[in-house]
């Protein structure tokens, strides 16, 4: 394939995320390109791009980074078996595989990219993060980098059935490092309020910071005191390919708090729980919830990862903010959490351009205003699509 053009659309300084209109402009200039694969314009988010699976998936007996070396080098050493996904297969829980996704990255001296798992990926514990040639850092995308994109899949907790074109996770552009710092956050929630408590937004001095915004949990929970779910063992098989929303009681169990607004993680065991106060994100700004890990290391919280530009956000003020849904899971011993505690942290960037459509039902975002912290892939209150 000869070299990607350039699009004068694109700005070439500067810092920020790219909006959708902008990563069009990069597929159309052919910075993102899938070969003899066209790249469905539905995958484009407001700012982030649906990444798909190619059409085979390489059983391998451990996960690795290629260091100075390319991807495919690597796989001659640790390939156990290759799997078609034409037609779907099945990849088992606790062992890793690698996927070649069909898009492939052309970038210029100045664009740079990060990816991260699908918050519907997150919700069923599927542990996912894309490798790329000559790398020491996963999800990372170096400036310039030219090459293919391989994603790592692990399935924690059931069993799952994938196919060629499936979505399990996501990419996103940047120019600069346009990240904020605790000072802008407090300045930025001054202005439009990036957390809500009910209809009011927290007081800035309430907001707890440290290279992010924390969020705490909702262990109050409904009048039955059921505060969220966690994954039953030996599950069915999860089909993500299947038509329509699937019955979760196969695969969760309710679970219910302790009095006094409390739950007792089990050691290895996933949850997901929600977030007490609302986040809102403006256009002109996109988050990314991290994983968070306590400096004790009992405690690790959620896997996925964008929050788009239009997350909680509705411009008429009809509501405020979506609360977030949290994927936990304690380490080796027993963890009590409590209501309020502080177990995640959002980060914020600057977008290069406000997205010309932002997240929320008019492209069929699932998780705006959500009420339930089931994923897509399942029946629950409040889903705009299956």
């Amino acid at each position: 394939m000869a070299g990607p053009g350039t699009d004068s659309s694109i700005p070439r300084s500067g810092r920020g995320v790219l909006p959708g209109q902008h990563i069009e402009h990069a597929i159309r200039a052919g910075y993102i390109d899938a070969g003899r694969f066209k790249i469905p314009p539905e995958n484009v988010q407001p700012a982030s791009l649906d990444l798909r699976l190619g059409e085979t998936a390489v059983r391998i007996r451990c996960s690795f980074l290629p260091g100075r070396e390319t991807v495919a080098s690597k796989l001659e050493e640790y390939t156990l078996d290759e799997i078609d996904l034409r037609r779907g297969a099945m990849l088992e829980v606790g062992h890793p595989y690698l996927i070649e996704l069909k898009e492939r990255l052309h970038l210029p001296e100045g664009l740079r990219a990060k990816a991260n798992p699908k918050s519907s990926t997150g919700r069923i514990d599927v542990f996912t993060r894309v490798v790329t040639d000559r790398s020491e850092r996963f999800d990372e995308i170096a400036n310039g980098y030219d090459g293919a994109l391989y994603l790592e899949v692990v399935p924690l907790s059931f069993a799952i059935k994938v196919g060629e074109d499936l979505t399990l996770n996501q990419l996103r552009l940047a120019i600069g490092r346009p990240t904020l710092d605790d000072t802008d956050i407090r300045e930025v929630h001054d202005r439009q309020p990036l957390l809500y408590r009910g209809d009011r937004p927290v007081p800035t001095d309430e907001l707890v910071l440290s290279n992010g915004l924390f969020l705490g949990l909702d262990l109050h929970g409904d009048e039955r005191g059921r505060v969220g779910y966690s994954a039953r063992e030996h599950a069915p098989l999860l089909d993500l390919q299947r038509a329509g929303a699937l019955d979760p009681e196969a695969f969760f169990s309710p679970v219910v708090h302790e009095r006094g607004d409390r739950l007792v993680l089990s050691p290895n065991k996933f949850y997901l729980l929600m977030s007490d106060d609302a986040v809102s994100v403006p256009p002109d700004l996109a988050a990314e919830m991290t994983a968070y890990d306590p400096t004790s290391g009992e405690l690790r919280t959620h896997y996925a990862g964008f929050f788009d530009p239009g997350f909680g956000f509705d411009p008429a003020g009809a509501f405020r903010g979506s609360r977030a849904a949290l994927e936990v899971r304690a380490h080796d011993v027993p963890f009590m959490i409590e209501h309020g505690q502080a177990v995640c942290k959002l980060t914020f960037e600057h977008m290069l351009e406000a997205p010309e459509i932002l997240y929320g039902t008019t492209i069929g975002s699932s998780y705006q205003r959500q009420g339930e912290t089931l994923s897509r892939y399942f029946r629950r209150a409040g889903a705009t699509r299956s």
